[in-house]
């Protein structure tokens, strides 16, 4: 997944850059079983950086406030970094 960790880096570094505290999740569990623990954890907002969405230019955001029974938001990579501000914005 060479493609996908150099993404994670990218936006992990613009996030960062933009003054967002970010975790990187490489524990290789399932997805649900990862998500599950940052929900009890208390992380306002996921991002999902899977195959897919890579290859039409997308990642998932989802608000921890509207996390129970709503699809996850399909961003355009470029606009990663505005999205999770908005989303922090109202956290």
């Amino acid at each position: 997944y060479p493609l996908r960790r150099q993404r994670q880096m990218c936006i992990r570094d613009r996030l960062q850059a933009a003054g967002v505290e970010v975790i990187l999740d490489e524990r290789g569990e399932r997805p649900g079983v990862m998500f599950a623990d940052w929900e009890l954890i208390g992380v306002p907002v996921r991002i999902t950086v899977g195959e897919r969405g890579l290859r039409d230019g997308v990642v998932e955001i989802l608000s921890r406030r509207m996390a129970v029974g709503v699809a996850p938001d399909a961003v355009r990579i470029g606009e990663v970094v505005a999205a999770v501000q908005a989303q922090l914005e109202h956290a």
